[in-house]
């Protein structure tokens, strides 16, 4: 299923306090003028003052002390370093070159090393055999066991101005599922998004940064059946350098695609700086337990 225009990253909701969020509006640059001009003045010349009496001999006294210090220093170090191990400098060198030394993997709040590509690279796959893409249905529920989640789908689309859609801040455990993209299930990305707090509280994502690969994610879909879904992994990205072709592009297999807010919050701009973005694959597919119910 070919994909519509991807709408831009999403600003995601502020912190307990903090002023109502500003979705698909990312920050624009800030402009800095030059300086104001001023005319340059020479400064009036330092009256020298002349040495008195005597402090021209006292000043060589001192210059001919230095560098007779400086003498002795140079050759106590040319003696230790003809012979090292007899003054015990040679046990314990232990310095590495620049290129041996240990490189910092970013995480996320459960340890879990972040994917890093660049943003033509393809979605990160689970370590598990993909299954067939299934017919097309809408969701109704998304549960991820592993972080308490359980909340009911509504479907979104796109504003005015080519912004995706959110859902609404008053009910803070609702997820959109973005409907002008796959349903989950189907081959290609199913986008779902969700909020990571509120004004006053935390949402329904407060915890996808915690989600770890080979968590499953299940959707529970409007004809009966259930989609499972594989985490094969999780990015922090700003969203200056959204990965737009990774997250809406065309894929061979059914995905899904968690997004939330992540990063600092700029209460003057009402937006956090980063996304967090979740890829998973299906992996499994069976009959929903007759429970199962929601809205779409």
């Amino acid at each position: 299923m070919t994909t519509p225009p991807p709408p831009p990253p999403w600003g995601g909701g502020p912190p307990h306090g903090g002023h109502p969020p500003i979705f698909g509006q990312p920050p624009g640059p800030a402009h800095f003028g030059p300086q104001p001009a001023q005319e340059w003045q020479e400064p009036e010349p330092e009256p020298v003052a002349e040495d008195p009496p005597g402090s021209r001999v006292l000043r060589s006294v001192l210059i001919l002390a230095a560098v007779a210090g400086v003498v002795t220093v140079v050759i106590g170090m040319l003696i230790i370093a003809s012979d090292p191990e007899g003054y015990g400098l040679a046990e314990g060198r232990t310095e590495l070159p620049l290129e041996a030394q240990p490189e910092v993997t970013p995480t996320n709040e459960a340890g879990q090393a972040l994917f890093q590509a660049g943003p033509s690279a393809p979605p990160p796959l689970p370590q598990i055999q993909p299954a067939p893409p299934m017919q097309p249905s809408n969701p109704i529920r998304l549960v991820i066991d592993r972080l308490g989640i359980d909340a009911p789908v509504m479907s979104v689309g796109l504003q005015r101005n080519g912004a995706i859609q959110v859902p609404p801040v008053d009910d803070p455990n609702l997820v959109g599922w973005y409907r002008h993209g796959p349903t989950p299930g189907q081959a290609g990305p199913a986008i779902m998004l969700g909020h990571k707090d509120t004004r006053t509280d935390s949402a329904v994502f407060r915890r996808l940064e915690e989600i770890r690969n080979g968590d499953q994610i299940k959707v529970y879909r409007r004809d009966g059946t259930m989609a499972v879904f594989t985490v094969g992994g999780v990015e922090q990205t700003s969203k200056e350098t959204f990965p737009t072709q990774r997250v809406y592009g065309d894929q061979e297999h059914a995905q899904l695609h968690l997004i939330t807010c992540g990063g600092s919050y700029n209460r003057r701009l009402g937006h956090y700086s980063d996304n967090i973005i979740v890829y998973a694959t299906m992996t499994s597919s069976h009959r929903a337990p007759d429970d199962a119910s929601g809205d779409s």
